[in-house]
């Protein structure tokens, strides 16, 4: 059943060099991808550190306020460590995956074979899209708790 799935190997009839050379562009794309997700990662981490409330007006110092704002606080960093770790797992993951493939193809290469990248791919679309959906989600359940209470 799972034979169908299976990723064909193809011949490689044309120029080696530039082959090899497609190969690393491609490895340097999977980097660049991985490398953006850990960037957005540590950017979210960092900015989630700003009170931008508190920045922006002066309260005043009510010790009943401050204890239940500290625990709104750390409901959100909680929120907030997920998606850091998930985005830095996704960059992780997708620099391995870049790094794998590449040296796999070299490998096939030197023997005049192929293999597309097929899973790839789609793997890494299915992770943004469920980084895109559950983004969006804890946007509109935050904003629907914001509104109803």
């Amino acid at each position: 059943m799972f034979s169908r799935l299976k990723t064909p190997i193809l011949k490689n009839t044309g120029s080696v060099a530039r082959d090899h050379l497609a190969s690393e562009r491609t490895l340097l794309a999977w980097l660049r991808t991985g490398l953006g997700f850990i960037a957005l990662g540590i950017a979210v981490e960092r900015f989630s550190k700003l009170d931008i409330p508190t920045l922006q007006t002066p309260q005043p110092h009510d010790t009943i306020s401050k204890a239940g704002e500290h625990a709104k606080h750390i409901k959100k960093e909680d929120k907030t460590q997920e998606l850091v770790f998930t985005l830095l797992g996704t960059g992780g993951c997708t620099i391995a995956y870049g790094t794998t493939r590449y040296f796999s193809n070299m490998g096939l290469l030197e023997r005049g074979l192929f293999k597309p990248a097929f899973y790839g791919a789609g793997g890494l679309s299915i992770a943004v899209a469920g980084l895109t959906g559950a983004a969006y989600w804890g946007v509109v359940r935050d904003a629907e708790n914001r509104k109803g209470g």
